[in-house]
């Protein structure tokens, strides 16, 4: 048992992007694979968990659905810390969505982890007779800003998980190479206690890229 919980990760991803492009319903959709047709606009922030198995070890992400309106930006700042991964979500139906993942980039890059992992995430794609945002157009902005990118569809989960999947061995991967530096460093990385698609108030200080042991768990005085 313990040597399992030895191979456990725990990512913390947020979820960015303006209002009404279907950030909640990607989370729901990875998270506990429901969609929900007419959903109130995010305030503050929505929370899910689900794990995944890579090469062998359990990796656990940990989603932060951020609200998209500007009045709400001050609120959610505070949760890019300890972000080790980002989705930025645009509606490939709507160009000014679209526009706006520059300025989230900017507000992402400001705010989270200079190494932080970054996938770009055009949603809505059952949309297409209603497009507005090329396939070409995003990958070429995706490709200029160094950026991973895929087209979604959270009403009939086409690419949703590959999504998730993919930004998650990509930090995972990412991992492997830091794990030498972190451990080095001799700093302790403590994985909270969390079940998958159970919601939790996180603590923004706690750290969220981490492997874990039993012994490291019965540790006092982690927040």
């Amino acid at each position: 048992m313990a040597q399992e919980e030895e191979n456990e990760y725990l990512f913390k991803i947020v979820i960015i992007g303006d209002s009404a492009v279907g950030k909640s319903n990607l989370l729901n959709r990875f998270t506990r694979n429901e969609f929900t047709e007419k959903t109130k606009a995010t305030i503050g922030v929505d929370f899910g968990t689900k794990s995944i198995e890579i090469d062998g070890k359990v990796v656990t992400a940990q989603c932060w659905d951020t609200a998209g309106q500007e009045r709400f930006r001050a609120v959610t700042s505070g949760y890019y810390r300890g972000a080790v991964g980002a989705m930025i979500v645009y509606d490939i139906t709507s160009k000014i969505s679209f526009k706006n993942v520059t300025r989230w980039l900017n507000e992402l890059r400001e705010n989270a982890e200079p190494d932080i992992l970054i996938m770009m995430v055009g949603n809505k794609s059952d949309l297409e007779t209603s497009r507005e945002v090329s396939t070409q157009e995003a990958q070429s902005f995706a490709q200029s800003n160094k950026i991973s990118f895929l087209e979604t569809s959270a009403l009939n989960s086409n690419n949703v998980n590959q999504a998730f999947e993919r930004l998650l061995k990509d930090i995972y991967s990412h991992l492997g190479q830091r794990k030498n530096i972190v451990m080095d460093d001799g700093q302790e990385w403590l994985k909270p206690q969390t079940n998958a698609g159970h919601k939790i108030t996180p603590l923004s200080d706690t750290p969220i890229a981490t492997t874990t042991s039993t012994h490291q768990e019965k540790k006092k005085g982690c927040c």
